[in-house]
């Protein structure tokens, strides 16, 4: 059985961005893929600068993000939540897309409404083994997330949060 074909325009980031404004979490996704059993799980998020990723690791997989609009920042971190690197991502940086080895600490930094980009992860997903969540940094919805934000906006390579 052949697949029916799908074509991604700019109207479907222009939805996706409208999404995101209006979501209470200030991102929004929209699934390529057929099935959380895909072997490749394909995604378009958006976000917006007040949306927090909390910094996570992937240890079975990596991923892959190319940015379609907007800029993001990519920062990495040790096992103690001390930041390694960042790296701009987007329009007027020198990077377009990233691959985040398995079991890097890291987080996404969103700095411009609508900001977009295409995921792609290996399948199939597994809830229980996505993602493990950095236990010093705040779980999203905890009262310390704008202060963590503010943070990691303006930290320096080598800072630590403190909690």
């Amino acid at each position: 059985m052949l697949s029916r074909m799908k074509i991604f325009g700019r109207t479907s980031l222009d939805e996706l961005a409208a999404k995101a404004a209006a979501s209470p979490r200030k991102r929004a996704h929209l699934t390529i893929h057929e099935s959380a059993s895909d072997l490749v799980q394909r995604f378009f998020v958006t976000a917006d600068p007040d949306t927090y990723f909390r910094p996570h690791r992937h240890h079975t997989k990596s991923e892959l993000a190319v940015v379609l609009r907007g800029r993001f920042e990519l920062v990495t971190f040790d096992d103690d939540g001390r930041i390694t690197a960042r790296y701009g991502i987007g329009d007027d940086a020198p990077a377009l897309a990233y691959e985040t080895p398995r079991a890097t600490w890291h987080t996404l930094l969103s700095l411009a409404p609508g900001a977009t980009f295409l995921e792609v992860k290996e399948g199939p997903y597994d809830p229980a083994a996505a993602a493990e969540f950095a236990a010093w940094a705040p779980a999203e919805g905890e009262a310390s997330v704008p202060q963590f934000l503010e943070w990691v906006r303006t930290a320096k390579v080598g800072d630590r949060f403190a909690r």
